[in-house]
């Protein structure tokens, strides 16, 4: 008998070879199969259709899977393993991820540098001229860690009690040195660049804004990474026991400086790798890059910044202090713990809107309809409450799950894990201006940052209550943590990437240890 087996899959048309009795979870992540619960069999989010061979049923395909899709070959990818050629079919996706090409000013610098924002679900890598400013190249990648939960709960669960701490660290650092060696082998290959940002002191041999310089892996100093604090415990080898439990208070969120050698990397040694300091709980460096990107820290009146991605973060403040939390809000807003939830890709339903006295869907791929991401979700639930399909407090109307397009429903469980997620983003934004002594008619502008808070619909955010403020005062913001990171490399030699003085200003809260914070939730779970 052979070692080696074939899988075909379907509509992608690739074939690999694998040895026998691979894991499906371990080469399908790749190739568009999301294991949102991070391979444990707790949902059905991970099904594979088989076409051609066979995958025996598992007593966890029994509890998640209807008899009929058990019938028509339908078996959960996490829990089967390739004893034979196969033909699988997949729904083939394209994920957009957001950048950054933000025009901002610059102190020159000798050499190149990379800007890395490590999010839960995608990694955003940007390698720059430090002496011209110019983006050279640009890699974007989905986190490989998500093969072991979609969320960084799920990822802190796989850490610890899944004993995979050591590999989900040796996850992330080898697919952060590919990518950094990816962003080096396109700028020797390829002149074009893109100007994104302006030099504040001109220098003489700047010349034309637009001219390039041949530079080469050797010209690399150095490397700015940030992220959440999850991420940057799982990167820089520190436990994330502590984050598993209550008070969920870091062991080590500082500054972390690292060298190629320490990360296996094959790059000069001499290039400095930072993984910028975190600002408490799961407020992470990305949120401190957020700051830096909007210039908050700077900022006479009071704004917000609100960064909806797996996990909420917000930041209330202006230079004189600011004050920050996190929230368990990102999961739905996401897709995840949604019926028939997925992230922002190929057949998802991304937009809604009312006709006809209906629900129209916008289908992103112009794909059939497979699920729903938390943009749609938005949206649904926004106009259903105009119809009046769904009542104030959250209940259906007529008591039952309604249909969106083709097969996708939405059911009164997607509806309460919406009113979780937006509750706790309004509440946590609530009780950071209470205990600022300020109210929402004081913040002069609300900030969206990351993927969700720039592509989400702002009518809708505000007709479910995620946002009560004035439209014109709210103002999404890109990717604030690629940017944030990109601003940290010009300023390595004025702060050495530790930023002690602008930490000092921010003040970390525990939203769950402030008195009013449950009433204060109960209260935003309503719609207006």
């Amino acid at each position: 008998m052979s070692e080696n087996v074939k899988i075909e899959l379907l509509p992608l048309g690739k074939t690999l070879e694998v040895e026998r009795g691979t894991p499906l979870q371990d080469l399908l992540f790749a190739h568009g199969v999301e294991f949102p619960c991070g391979g444990r069999g707790r949902c059905k989010g991970c099904k594979v259709k088989v076409l051609v061979g066979t995958l025996p049923i598992t007593d966890e395909d029994r509890k998640k899977l209807t008899s009929t899709e058990l019938a028509d070959g339908w078996r959960l990818a996490c829990r089967s393993r390739a004893e034979g050629d196969l033909q699988l079919e997949l729904a083939q996706w394209e994920a957009t991820i957001l950048t950054d090409d933000t025009v901002f000013d610059f102190t020159p610098q000798d050499g190149l540098g990379v800007a890395i924002d490590l999010g839960t679900t995608t990694i955003v890598a940007q390698l720059l001229d430090l002496r011209t400013g110019h983006v050279l190249a640009v890699r974007t990648a989905l986190n490989r860690q998500a093969q072991h939960g979609a969320d960084i709960m799920s990822r802190v669960e796989f850490a610890v009690a899944g004993g995979g701490q050591a590999q989900l660290k040796r996850l992330i650092r080898e697919q952060v040195g590919e990518l950094v060696q990816e962003l080096l082998g396109v700028n020797a290959a390829s002149g074009r660049v893109r100007h994104s940002v302006r030099a504040a002191i001109p220098q003489a041999d700047n010349g034309a804004r637009g001219v390039t310089r041949p530079t080469s892996a050797a010209d690399l100093k150095h490397i700015v990474l940030v992220g959440n604090t999850v991420m940057h415990h799982l990167f820089c080898g520190v436990s994330v026991e502590p984050l598993s439990h209550y008070p969920f208070a870091p062991m080590d969120d500082g500054l972390r400086v690292l060298t190629a050698d320490d990360l296996g990397w094959k790059v000069d040694a001499t290039v400095s790798v930072r993984f910028l300091p975190c600002l408490g709980g799961f407020v992470g460096s990305d949120i401190l890059a957020g700051v830096l990107a909007i210039k908050l820290h700077e900022r006479e009146a009071l704004v917000a910044l609100v960064d909806l991605g797996t996990n909420g973060e917000i930041v209330v403040g202006n230079r004189e202090r600011m004050l920050c939390a996190s929230t368990a809000a990102g999961p739905a807003f996401e897709g995840a713990r949604i019926w028939m939830g997925m992230r922002a890709v190929t057949g998802a339903i991304s937009e809604v809107h009312i006709a006809d006295g209906g629900l129209h869907c916008h289908v992103l791929g112009n794909a059939a309809p497979r699920g729903i991401c938390g943009s749609g979700l938005v949206d649904t639930v926004a106009g259903a409450l105009e119809l009046g399909w769904v009542k104030p407090n959250g209940r259906l109307a007529n008591g039952s799950d309604f249909t969106l397009a083709g097969p996708v429903k939405v059911s009164q469980t997607d509806i309460r894990e919406l009113q979780l997620a937006k509750g706790a983003i309004a509440a946590g934004l609530e009780v950071l201006l209470r205990q600022w002594g300020a109210t929402k008619a004081d913040l002069t502008r609300v900030y969206l940052a990351g993927a969700f808070g720039n592509y989400i619909n702002l009518t809708s955010a505000r007709r479910i209550g995620l946002l009560d403020f004035p439209a014109d005062n709210i103002q999404p913001a890109g990717n604030t943590a690629l940017l944030g990171a990109k601003l940290a490399l010009f300023g390595l030699r004025e702060h050495d990437a530790d930023y002690p003085d602008l930490r000092r200003k921010i003040s970390h809260v525990s939203l769950h240890e402030d008195p009013h914070f449950q009433k204060t939730y109960v209260e935003q779970m309503t719609f207006p």
